[in-house]
């Protein structure tokens, strides 16, 4: 029994030997190569040793000399949330984010310079986002950090920009996600705004009163100007007719003047055909009655 137990371990040892070169060179072959997604770039290394990039794709390396190591090449966003005091000394906490991304074509020489993109984020990118933003906060009042935001972000992001230079990443754009400020400080300031949007409406009503009283005005302005024009344009008529008929007048008398039969025509247009009833004067002169005797 002995003897066959041993002859056993024995076949079983042999086979072992047999199988482990077999086992060697799968092993071998799943690790001769690589796949690298989109969005990242491989940086291969040779027993630790940062040697070449690659690009997304299926690749081929060393097995069991060669690691590759992916690094993220997108569009990378790092939030903070920090405390500061504004121009007047307030206290403020504000809480910001950085969008930012890894030069595709610097990757190995950021791995090589600060082993990766955890390391670069500690050592680099996070404490001089805490500075430019800590720099720049304090040159804001507490009113200007909330009604200008805009303001404020552009300056984080020129002196991070100053910072950041020379780094193999570009600052996309920079964001305050919230001001949190005393409460206190928040009550007054809605306060302000209060007072400032009554007083805004008080002002708007005394602008539309004055611009109704002007309105008013030249309607009554209008008007006086229409009834002046038509007093003018009657005036006007009433000469211009008094013209015409004294000039017609005085043409008259100067043709009645110069022509005297006009009169004895004008005499005979006016006679309504009878004769005078009587007649007086110094001599007899018989009158004829012609009227008609059947009347």
């Amino acid at each position: 029994m002995l003897q066959k137990s041993k002859l056993s371990q024995f076949f079983k040892s042999a086979s072992v030997v047999k199988l482990l070169p077999l086992a060697l060179i799968i092993i071998a072959i799943f690790n001769s190569y690589f796949i690298v997604i989109e969005g990242h770039v491989g940086v291969v290394k040779r027993f630790g040793e940062a040697k070449d990039q690659q690009n997304p794709g299926l690749h081929f390396k060393i097995p069991f000399i060669e690691t590759v190591e992916m690094i993220e090449v997108r569009t990378r966003k790092n939030a903070e949330k920090m405390a500061s005091s504004t121009k007047e000394q307030m206290p403020v906490t504000i809480e910001v984010s950085v969008n930012w991304t890894v030069n595709k074509e610097a990757a190995l020489e950021l791995f090589k310079r600060y082993g990766g993109l955890t390391q670069f984020e500690q050592r680099i990118l996070d404490p001089r986002f805490r500075s430019a933003t800590k720099d720049t906060i304090p040159q804001f009042e507490a009113e200007q950090l909330i009604q200008d935001r805009a303001s404020a972000i552009q300056g984080i992001e020129r002196r991070l920009a100053e910072e950041m230079e020379g780094f193999p990443v570009v600052v996309d754009n920079i964001q305050i996600e919230n001001i949190i400020l005393p409460q206190k400080y928040i009550n007054s300031i809605e306060i302000k705004q209060t007072e400032k949007n009554l007083a805004a409406a008080e002002e708007h009503k005394l602008e539309r009163q004055r611009l109704e009283a002007l309105r008013a005005v030249n309607t009554a302005d209008a008007r006086a100007k229409g009834i002046l024009k038509v007093a003018e344009a009657e005036a006007q008529s009433i000469l211009l007719k008094g013209k015409a008929e004294a000039q017609a007048i005085e043409a008259k008398a100067k043709a009645l003047k110069n022509n005297p039969l006009i009169v004895k025509l004008t005499e005979a247009q006016a006679w309504d055909g009878r004769l005078p009833m009587t007649m007086m004067g110094e001599g007899a002169m018989p009158i004829m009655d012609l009227r008609d005797a059947s009347k």
